[in-house]
């Protein structure tokens, strides 16, 4: 017969291992980490609003309907653009309203709103990061355009050029690029956004005229000065101080914001060797691009690779496989795709192709759909394609550990009654807290605004919840059975 001690050590050892057995089961899933954004431009009123002059009730259904459906296709980001042209889809204290919500320039919506202020609310309600999407230096995209008296063609006329049919700042007057800097800054400093955004506008692109932009005069001054740098290159260090001007002002003001650059996807012709001749970014709309990614001007990096897997002359796989290698600060590498084209020659299944590849490399666990009108249309069947292949699963924004986020404590569940609450010890608010309810053996996810401290009892057998800074930093798991 056994010892009785040893029989009592048996025992607690198996119950021991059966409760361990119980944990692990009852343990959520690790969240995917991806992120998942769409392009909405409201330049031209390509996305949003669809048509200026919109009334104040469609704007806002329409915006809706668009978080609604980034919703359903498991996106987790929005990438909003808000400056078009030295305008505002916000209630700006230093631009005019844009004509592209009201119709006319200057014009306030009626009733009045404040339309990113309602996006981030919204956005955020429904467990999406919203991004501020800004130009920064086109001011007028077509000649005789009717104008406001704010707008900086009439405030600031110096600083404008005129370049085919449209008017642009000039990147080489310095008041002009403290001016655009100032007016991101703003945005930043009033609203909740996530991120701010810039795309491949800088210098405008080539005319078929050859037409070199105007910039003698500012040029001609910075040589007066002593300035030394042959036009070309002090073309590029004009873009070079804006893009670094931006980080580090956008981290002196809210660290946690997310910079993000979206440059044409070639940085320079044969580069890497099997790429084809093209649009020579660097040397012509003067974007020395590879530089910002190398010396970690930005938090996530989304170049424009626009192009099919095949052929390799320009390769979606080849450009994302060399930008990856650029990016020796390790920041986020998130391929712009062009959903958009989808068409004979490029069959839905090839964006899920390029989502895919863009997962087999670590820094590049991301895309951005280009644009959200292919997304809203289903075009081709997209959206019912990704929802069966791409994005099954849930997925969070990866994080940004570079941007001094610590990890959140773990959260506190106590139920009262029908209801559930929660927080965390400590006096920081999470941004996020991640939900999720097992049901037998599945489990499902979604996120809550940090704001939100308690909610229904679901029908569930156990429910969990993780707190997520605004970094992305995540807390341990807090399982609480309602079995």
């Amino acid at each position: 017969m056994m010892p009785e001690n040893r029989l009592l050590a048996l025992l607690l050892v198996c119950l021991a291992l059966l409760c361990a057995t119980s944990r692990a089961a009852d343990a959520p899933p690790e969240p995917m980490r991806e992120f998942r954004g769409a392009w909405v431009a409201t330049v031209g009123n390509i996305d949003w609003p669809s048509r200026s002059g919109l009334p104040v009730n469609d704007q806002k259904a329409e915006l809706r309907a668009i978080f609604d459906r980034a919703v359903a296709l498991k996106l987790n980001a929005i990438v909003l653009q808000v400056r078009p042209a030295c305008d505002a889809l916000y209630d700006s204290r230093i631009e005019p309203w844009s004509p592209y919500l009201t119709g006319t320039m200057g014009k306030a919506p009626e009733p009045r709103y404040d339309p990113l202020e309602f996006a981030c609310t919204e956005a955020h309600a429904r467990g999406l990061e919203l991004h501020a999407w800004f130009n920064p230096f086109r001011a007028l995209t077509t000649l005789n355009a009717s104008t406001s008296s704010g707008h900086v063609t009439r405030t600031h006329p110096e600083w404008v050029r005129t370049f085919g049919k449209q008017l642009w700042l000039d990147p080489g007057e310095p008041a002009a690029r403290q001016y655009s800097l100032d007016v991101i800054i703003d945005v930043v400093r009033r609203y909740d956004v996530d991120g701010v955004h810039i795309d491949d506008y800088f210098y405008p692109y080539p005319l078929p005229s050859k037409q070199s932009f105007p910039d003698d005069a500012s040029y001609g001054r910075y040589r007066e000065k002593g300035g030394r740098l042959e036009r070309d290159d002090w073309r590029r260090d004009n873009i070079n101080q804006l893009v670094q001007q931006i980080y580090e002002r956008v981290k002196a003001t809210k660290r946690w914001v997310k910079f993000g650059i979206s440059p044409f996807g070639v940085w320079r012709p044969r580069v890497p060797e099997s790429i084809g001749p093209g649009l020579d970014s660097y040397g012509e709309i003067y974007a020395d691009s590879r530089k910002w990614l190398q010396e970690g001007w930005c938090d996530y990096f989304t170049p424009q690779l626009y192009w099919s897997i095949q052929p390799a002359k320009q390769s979606f796989p080849v450009l994302l496989k060399w930008w990856s290698a650029q990016n020796v600060k390790s920041r986020h590498v998130w391929a712009g795709i062009a959903t958009e084209r989808i068409g004979p020659a490029r069959p839905p299944q090839e964006i899920v192709n390029q989502i895919a590849l863009t997962r087999g490399l670590a820094s590049s666990r991301g895309h951005v759909h280009w644009n959200m009108k292919a997304l809203m249309r289903n075009k081709a069947g997209i959206g019912d394609l990704l929802i069966q292949n791409s994005n099954r699963e849930f997925a969070l924004v990866p994080p940004s550990s570079w941007l001094g986020g610590a990890t959140p404590g773990k959260p506190i569940i106590v139920r009262d009654g029908t209801r559930l609450s929660w927080s965390v010890s400590g006096n920081a608010q999470p941004a996020w807290w991640l939900a999720q309810a097992r049901v037998g053996d599945t489990w499902t996810a979604r996120l809550v605004p940090g704001t939100q401290l308690s909610g229904q009892l679901p029908a569930a057998d156990a429910v969990a919840m993780r707190a997520i800074d605004r970094t992305g930093m995540i807390s341990e798991a807090t399982v609480f059975s309602l079995r």
